[in-house]
């Protein structure tokens, strides 16, 4: 399962941050002024309506994010009015709590106003998320993050902290794509999946329907695969009769017969050829699961082949 990353291991939270000297120790006062020199102001930006998504300070940290956790998992998110990048993140974060529905709470937690709280967790840079469960840190991450890989981060912080992960809601933009595929609208597919990549680069669920779309519009007319298997015997240097019987055996379970077609052929092909198939061979890798160990093994011989 793809995770968040840069990340840290429970292990390591466990001796970086010391929750211990905020349990009884009083706020210290939010400093005048709010951020850096020349930074704008550090005014939290409008709330949710959700009692999922929270705002927390010192004087509330204990009760809304140790005392919660007991019961809840929490996920904290440090942010700063001046952050560009958790403006970013947080809406996401919002929108998964709040589809979530209890799950686990979204607190926010403004570095500006609460630098004891930035320094207790050893915040180095924002954005920075952080899940605490039974009043311990759990994992964390530094940096913007894809909306596909938090949901797999928050479905692995929940099976850790109950062992048994709840089935968060569906991606409405997948849902909506992968229901026109279905159908059989693969122009609207397509559409679909292209406008989750603009709001969210490198989705691998996207990635892989736009991949499985050319995949289908390339077989629209084959109707016999022995033929074209045949047919590519008979030119083993012809791309278009190589590509074209790579595909049936994919579509006909002979995902590793394909890919090694096209291996074959890259370390015969240069230049624009050679690109051509390996662009072909990569769209293949995206429709088959990513942690298939065919997969792994046709990655390896694909840089051998081309290196």
């Amino acid at each position: 399962m793809r995770q968040p990353n840069p990340r840290m291991t429970a292990a390591s939270l466990a001796g970086a941050v010391d929750l211990s000297a905020l349990r009884s120790t009083p706020p210290a006062a939010a400093p005048a002024g709010g951020g850096p020199a020349g930074a704008a102001g550090t005014d939290a930006p409008p709330s949710s309506d959700s009692p999922y998504v929270i705002d927390v300070d010192e004087a509330s940290f204990q009760a809304e994010i140790l005392q919660r956790s007991l019961q809840t998992p929490v996920v904290i998110d440090f942010w700063a009015e001046w952050c560009q990048p958790c403006k970013q993140l947080s809406p996401v974060l919002e929108k998964l709590a709040i589809e979530a529905d209890g799950a686990f709470v979204l607190a926010k937690i403004d570095i500006d106003a609460n630098p004891r709280l930035a320094q207790a967790f050893r915040v180095q840079s924002i954005p920075f998320v952080m899940a605490i469960a039974n009043g311990q840190p759990v994992d964390a991450f530094a940096g913007v993050q894809p909306e596909a890989n938090l949901r797999q981060w928050l479905a692995a912080i929940l099976q850790a902290a109950g062992g048994e992960a709840p089935e968060l809601p569906a991606d409405p933009r997948l849902t909506d794509a992968d229901d026109k595929l279905q159908s059989g609208d693969l122009d609207g597919a397509e559409a679909a999946y292209r406008a989750m990549l603009a709001e969210t680069p490198n989705d691998q669920n996207a990635t892989s329907g736009i991949a499985q779309i050319g995949l289908m519009r390339r077989l629209e007319n084959v109707t016999d695969g022995r033929a074209v298997l045949a047919a590519a015997e008979a030119a083993p240097t012809d791309i278009d009769a190589q590509t074209q019987a790579a595909d049936v055996e994919f579509v006909s379970g002979l995902a590793e017969q394909a890919f090694q077609r096209l291996i074959a052929l890259i370390r015969r092909t240069a230049g624009d050829d050679r690109n051509r198939v390996r662009t072909h061979l990569l769209d293949l890798f995206a429709i088959a699961p990513p942690d298939d160990p065919m997969v792994a093994k046709a990655r390896r011989d694909l840089t051998s082949a081309l290196f």
